[in-house]
């Protein structure tokens, strides 16, 4: 097995406010904040509705801004079905629903808006929606990957290697990794050469580990740096694995 496994990330569902030239505020109840900076060059225009929509919920005045939220998800903008969803889920609403907010994000979602496949999975991975159910959370989580989304990657990752919510598949897991580890996460990188090394998921290949492990090392991973010098003098001295 590999030598280390990460722990599958707990998405949190994030209010996708942006101010310009700003972070946006994330808003989180299971521990991590999704979170990006847009400006006003990179998708919402000065004074644009959503953007006065999002100044009006900065400034607390929940009504006016799930108003002005509601009639642009109407209109099929998806981050206002997005922070319309997540103001549900606060219980910024008098009449906040859970339901309510699964049907919108799902809309967003369906619409292509990462930010809400990963909160579709966040749903069914924490319960919200009345029991934790990995295996409905799996498949939005594999949208988030396809598109690029690096924890994705690792989250469906760990779900084959683990057998969480689909059968345990470690070739399914090392591809996910891999993955992830061409975009440049350093634990997918250690757990890759992991794999590789122990033959988890495709033959041992001491060259693929090596290089794994060298990728991970020089951005500052202690045990990878340890492991590639392993790696060298077993390959060095013709020892088999």
């Amino acid at each position: 097995m590999p030598h280390r496994r990460p722990a599958l990330v707990a998405y949190a569902v994030a209010l996708v406010l942006a101010l310009p030239g700003g972070p946006i505020v994330g808003a989180s109840g299971s521990g991590y904040a999704h979170a990006a900076s847009v400006t006003e060059g990179q998708g919402f225009a000065p004074k644009s509705p959503l953007l006065a929509a999002i100044l009006e919920y900065r400034a607390g005045h929940f009504e006016t801004a799930a108003r002005a939220f509601t009639a642009l998800a109407q209109a099929g903008d998806p981050v206002a079905m997005h922070d319309l969803a997540v103001m549900h889920l606060r219980g910024e609403l008098p009449d906040a629903s859970v339901e309510t907010a699964r049907l919108w994000l799902e809309k967003a979602a369906r619409q292509g808006f990462v930010t809400s496949v990963l909160a579709m999975a966040e749903l069914h991975e924490s319960g919200r929606l009345g029991r934790k159910d990995p295996a409905a959370a799996l498949p939005w989580l594999q949208v988030a990957a396809e598109a690029g989304h690096v924890d994705a990657q690792i989250n469906v990752g760990s779900a084959h290697y683990l057998g969480r919510g689909t059968a345990r598949d470690e070739r399914l897991a090392l591809h996910w990794y891999r993955e992830a580890a061409k975009a440049g996460d350093v634990g997918a990188q250690y757990l890759t050469a992991s794999m590789y090394e122990s033959g988890l998921g495709t033959g041992v290949d001491e060259r693929l580990a090596r290089y794994w492990y060298d990728r991970a090392a020089r951005q500052g991973d202690p045990v990878a740096k340890l492991k590639r010098a392993e790696l060298d003098r077993r390959m060095k001295a013709g020892v088999e694995p």
